[in-house]
């Protein structure tokens, strides 16, 4: 018997090495309402979520490159908090409690039925938080204000200039202000290179053009053991 569909449109990106299986779920899911994407291997579903809200990953474990269990570890670390239902050959429960372990939401050995595939997917779409709401288009601190929509800062009406660097790293604390940034995320995110200490370096050059004491910094603030935040109004 066929469930009936309560996919509610949700978007979903299905990741296997293996054509076959890839293309069969991508079809299945989307005969029952799913918007689905598909990626080959970590390396193509990191590019993917980076572009793409998706609601739900639909994952392999066993992948060329980097494996589905590190590719969840790498997401949580991110706090990428992006629901994961994980897809193995290895049924074991140590390999189970590995999977759930490694921030997954559900595990379900090969083979499956894909019927069974689908409650899962629904059960763990039921249990997921609300998308987050969107990025702000303005970001107000202080007497600045962030246009992010054209990427430019102005402080009382009058533009600030900042290089290419500290505007892609504004950008990306003030897409999620007052929420703290890890080195790694904001590397990612942003178009700076150099590795993180190029991070630190970027906060130490925007900071005299955003506060008025660099060394006590209201604004632009390191959280110990987190990263960086952008506290706003």
């Amino acid at each position: 018997m066929v469930a009936p569909d309560m996919s509610d449109g949700a978007h979903l990106l299905v990741v296997d090495d293996d054509t076959r299986t890839r293309d069969l779920l991508r079809r299945f899911l989307a005969e029952r309402g799913y918007r689905v994407a598909t990626a080959a291997d970590a390396k193509e579903a990191q590019a993917q979520l980076d572009a793409v809200a998706f609601d739900l990953v639909v994952l392999d474990v066993m992948m060329p490159g980097e494996d589905g269990v590190s590719f969840v570890k790498r997401l949580r670390a991110a706090q990428r908090q992006t629901p994961v239902v994980l897809l193995t050959a290895r049924g074991e429960t140590a390999d189970r409690i590995a999977g759930l372990a490694s921030g997954a939401d559900d595990y379900l050995p090969k083979p499956f039925e894909p019927e069974e595939l689908l409650l899962r997917v629904r059960n763990v779409l039921r249990r997921a938080p609300p998308p987050a709401p969107a990025a702000p288009k303005t970001v107000v601190f202080g007497p600045f204000k962030f246009d992010l929509a054209r990427d430019e800062l102005t402080r009382d009406g009058d533009p600030v200039r900042l290089t290419t660097a500290e505007t892609s790293l504004l950008e990306v604390l003030a897409a999620t202000p007052n929420v703290p940034v890890g080195r790694e995320e904001l590397l990612r995110r942003s178009r700076l290179t150099g590795g993180a200490r190029a991070v630190d370096v970027t906060v130490t050059r925007l900071r005299p053009k955003i506060e008025d004491d660099p060394r006590n910094p209201r604004h632009l603030q390191t959280v110990r053991g987190a990263g960086y935040v952008l506290r706003a109004e």
